[in-house]
């Protein structure tokens, strides 16, 4: 199965200079219409939408956690229904009402199963996922009314090496990978670090066993270090590490 390459150099809605973009990857990097940070992102994921939807298996490479909403958009458009399994070292569950900050990127996963704003997903007609069809692999750093939202929601939290046990029998599967995911003493420069994070064999062991099933249909991997800081090259040589478990085949 050919795998498409895509990386979408955005942050929020901003262009990140300086994206690690991997040399045969398909730059997706339109002139952003002006508005709010949620009419910008609309615009960009309804075009990773379509690029997905029409290519057999995507790898998308991106600035923030947003970008899956378009990525599976796009599975959908192709009559895709994955099991989706998000590494991260924060919860994603946010909503206006709970975020401490007011960071629209502490919400995707909220977005994703019709909670909270929903400006983006409407406009990418992006369907609304099943909460039990999600398992959250980390997510150590969450913010105690996010705690209270994801312990009461549907979706699951297990450490990295618990999610061999959760994924059903059968099916599709979707990966996002945000690499803070790592412990930050071993993936430096990150934006948003928290200690105490599983080291990078640990991950590198839980994606390997996703690529095992031979399910994996799309990956989206957020590049949430910042390329202009000191350690940065340190930082993309262990994403690329990483990345290339999920593209080991079952034997």
């Amino acid at each position: 199965m050919r795998t498409t390459t895509v990386s979408v150099p955005f942050h929020v809605g901003e262009r990140v200079p300086l994206f690690p973009a991997p040399a045969d990857s398909e730059m997706l990097a339109p002139d952003l219409p002006s508005g709010d940070a949620q009419a910008r992102m609309t615009f960009l994921f309804e075009q990773l939408a379509r690029r997905v939807a029409e290519s057999a298996r995507c790898v998308v490479y991106a600035g923030d956690c947003m970008a899956p909403l378009g990525a599976l958009a796009g599975l959908q458009r192709r009559g895709v229904s994955p099991f989706l399994v998000w590494f991260d070292a924060h919860g994603d569950f946010n909503t206006w009402e709970t975020t401490p900050s007011g960071y629209i990127g502490g919400m995707p996963i909220a977005m994703l199963v019709g909670r909270g704003e929903q400006t983006i997903v409407a406009g990418i007609g992006l369907e609304p996922f099943d909460e039990a069809r999600i398992v959250i692999a980390d997510a150590r750093d969450l913010d105690p009314p996010e705690r209270v939202a994801l312990a009461a929601s549907g979706v699951r939290v297990a450490d990295v090496d618990g999610i061999g046990d959760l994924l059903p029998p059968a099916g599709s599967i979707a990966v996002h990978l945000d690499v803070d995911v790592v412990d930050p003493g071993e993936m430096p420069a990150l934006r948003f670090p928290a200690p105490g994070g599983p080291p990078v064999s640990g991950v590198e062991s839980a994606l390997r066993l996703l690529a095992a099933t031979g399910r994996i249909d799309c990956v989206t991997v957020a590049c949430t270090w910042d390329p202009a800081r000191e350690g940065a090259a340190a930082a993309a040589r262990t994403t690329e590490r990483l990345v290339s478990c999920l593209a080991e085949r079952p034997a």
